[in-house]
């Protein structure tokens, strides 16, 4: 029986379907700011009510795959874009560091826990443990709303994420080709990486040289606009063919292009505005309308299932930001920053759980709790973001003020 027996006519009129998807964007963020709630856990939930699980207002139709997929690489090319280089090359030994952790301590810990306490084999623990590894920068819009893109904690967060997201996809791979070939193959990781290495060269000689002669011969905006993220749609896509995640490619256009497009510009303001406006909020909502609450409900095994997913991925994150604020000697609110971020589980949690599923190492349970254990690190993520991110801005704003005070004493 449904938890929601409120059930509303199929809208299918796209134009009524882009209409209400405006007004969840539009009245998410004021109604959730008064209750001190972030607003991106206001477009989950929203999609999980609208959705084919809740009221069945909307299905998630194309239009919720193709902007939700736009929306994640665009958060994933706003993070590398919106990068300051100078403190990434200050901060990349600790990024590195970071992502070691964050991508380790998931492992070790996932895979011992799945064996321990759900009684998977070892093949299917390791799998489940690069799903705790990888995360998804969902909260990145916090920080740039508060300013805090060069923020240390915020990028080695950025770099970490890039080390952990190969981690995992290298792992995924690994053991799809033990499930299939029932052998481990050292070629095909080896294939894999000499592709990624081939593919930064390409796209460091290629786009430079291509964005510096269409920028001189072209410098209307909305033309620089369409041509960035033709870019970034062109590395995203590149990227998939040899075999990588999308969202990787999304992010090196942006590392790549990141000296073209400055801060302040006009060109940088209309990226910033169209993402924050329409994709990411599509892509929030479309994660919501993938969560079957009546499912996840019925069966004990699901909400166990669920609650050790949520709790190990959740718990590993932590640790791994404790033990880098342990190791550079950083702040509690540095701390609290790089967990909030990593905690995400989205885009490449959901393709590994899809290609598990499908080739027979996940059950159903896993399926289900992996939906919860997304909902539950995307709010946790986003509430310890924000909170994270105003103590920085706090303190950043206090510092600023005290130099004042000590200039404005020295002059006297």
């Amino acid at each position: 029986m449904s938890l929601l027996k409120v059930t509303l006519p199929l809208v299918t009129d796209p134009v009524l379907i882009f209409f209400i998807v405006l007004v969840i964007i539009l009245l998410a963020p004021i109604l959730l700011n008064r209750l001190k709630v972030p607003h991106i856990i206001g477009m989950i939930v929203a999609g999980v009510a609208i959705g084919p699980y809740g009221i069945g207002l909307l299905n998630r139709d194309a239009s919720f795959e193709i902007f939700g997929q736009v929306g994640i690489l665009y958060l994933m090319f706003l993070a590398g874009i919106e990068i300051d280089m100078y403190h990434l090359k200050k901060n990349l030994k600790k990024g590195l560091g970071f992502g070691l952790y964050t991508f380790m301590v998931p492992m070790v810990v996932g895979t011992v826990t799945s064996v321990y306490l759900l009684g998977f084999n070892w093949l299917t623990s390791v799998l489940l443990a690069s799903m705790y590894a990888s995360h998804t920068l969902i909260a990145y819009p916090v920080v740039s709303r508060f300013g805090l893109s060069k923020s240390p904690a915020v990028i080695i967060t950025i770099a970490g994420t890039i080390v952990t997201v190969l981690g995992a996809l290298i792992v995924l791979a690994g053991v799809v080709g033990i499930y299939s070939d029932g052998a481990f193959s050292m070629g095909e990781i080896l294939k894999l990486l000499l592709r990624l290495v081939i593919y930064c060269l390409v796209i460091v000689y290629a786009f430079p040289r291509l964005t510096r002669w269409f920028f001189k011969k072209y410098n209307d905006n909305i033309t620089q606009f369409i041509y960035v993220l033709a870019m970034v749609f062109l590395a995203s896509y590149s990227a998939r063919m040899i075999g990588l995640e999308s969202v990787l490619g999304a992010f090196y256009a942006g590392l790549v292009l990141n000296r073209y497009i400055p801060n302040a510009s006009a060109l940088m303001n209309r990226i910033e505005f169209v993402g924050n406006a329409i994709f990411i909020p599509y892509f929030l909502i479309g994660v919501g309308m993938l969560i079957n609450v009546n499912i996840v409900v019925s069966s004990w095994e699901t909400v166990y299932v669920a609650a050790v997913m949520s709790v190990v991925a959740t718990a590993c994150k932590w640790i791994a930001a404790w033990l880098t604020q342990l190791t550079y000697k950083m702040r509690s609110m540095d701390r609290s920053m790089m967990f909030g971020l990593s905690n995400a589980q989205a885009a490449a949690t959901l393709a590994a759980v899809m290609i598990g599923y499908n080739i027979g190492i996940f059950n159903e349970s896993v399926l289900n709790g992996t939906i919860v254990m997304i909902l539950v690190t995307c709010a946790v993520s986003s509430i310890i973001t924000e909170r994270a991110a105003s103590r920085i801005k706090l303190a950043i704003l206090k510092d600023e003020s005290r130099d004042g005070d000590e200039r404005v004493a020295v002059r006297s």
